[in-house]
């Protein structure tokens, strides 16, 4: 965390309580990192009626704005020049806490959360639960996100060890020393299901284990540690560097975010994940259900 700041998160986690006790920090940047949901079961608040957000929140939009641009794979992560033009706007300082949801409950924030890890600012937590707990302890809802009063002095410091593309996944796939781990559903992840975005190959990486982001989670909100270190045993990660995968790079941070908060050290996002891994090519895929 920045030594110089005067607002600290206590952790990777915090609860609506204390956001509430806070909120008002001159400190705290506030952002709704909300995206719509492409896995079956998951409800955004925002969907349909009114839209509600925390009062003050500003967007952090990585889907078409924070985002790397002139690329056929989406929100991809940007170049640090560009992420920190993009949070100073949002007016983050270098010193700034930050605090991101979704609308979700736990879907879409722990990506914003590795972004600004990825780019080397440690003082920031994901709400826990979002803006469905923050709703259900009877907080203030405003009906439009806000704009930065200011710019701020954010620096970006690029980690890219946080960061891994497919060249660095086929290395680990083969390695004892590394787990790869994929937060799709098991359907998915089998190849019994089919991928939402149309012409992806079915099924997964040779030797990576399913670990669905859903399983990590209880009424929209993370599991306990010890739960999830329980989880995370049942994929054999054990004292393993960990690389994370999904769909298109948002659920494999629910799974850097849990592995963070079970006190397993960092995880390397593979940013392409199955958008890129499962487009017909050169890639290996195991099909669970090909005949």
């Amino acid at each position: 965390m920045t030594a110089t700041s005067n607002l600290l998160v206590p952790a990777a986690l915090v609860d609506a309580a204390w956001l509430a006790a806070h909120i008002g920090s001159p400190k705290l940047v506030v952002l709704d990192a909300s995206q719509a949901p492409v896995v079956p079961g998951l409800k955004a608040m925002n969907v349909s009626g009114g839209f509600q957000a925390i009062p003050g929140a500003g967007r952090f939009d990585y889907d078409r704005e924070i985002c790397k641009p002139d690329t056929s794979l989406p929100h991809m992560l940007p170049a640090p020049e560009q992420f920190q033009r993009q949070a100073r706007a949002l007016g983050v300082d270098a010193d700034s806490a930050i605090v991101v949801y979704d609308d979700c409950g736990m879907y879409a924030s722990p990506r914003a959360w590795w972004m600004f890890r990825a780019m080397g600012h440690d003082n920031v937590a994901v709400l826990d639960g979002g803006l469905p707990a923050w709703a259900a302890a009877g907080h203030s809802m405003a009906d439009s996100l806000a704009e930065a009063a200011a710019a701020g002095n954010f620096i970006a410091s690029f980690r890219p060890h946080l960061l891994s593309d497919f060249r660095a996944v086929l290395e680990a796939l083969d390695d004892d020393g590394c787990r790869v781990l994929d937060a799709r559903s098991t359907g998915r992840f089998r190849g019994e299901a089919p991928e939402p975005r149309p012409g992806l190959r079915g099924g997964h990486m040779p030797n990576a284990r399913n670990l669905p982001f859903t399983s990590l989670l209880r009424d929209g909100a993370l599991k306990p540690a010890v739960e999830l270190r329980e989880l995370f045993a049942g994929v054999d990660a054990g004292e393993r560097r960990l690389i994370s995968s999904c769909g298109s790079g948002i659920t494999a941070c629910v799974i850097a975010l849990a592995a963070h908060v079970a006190g397993l050290g960092e995880v390397s996002v593979y940013d392409g994940s199955w958008v890129e891994w499962g487009t017909p090519g050169h890639l290996p895929v195991v099909d669970s259900s090909a005949k």
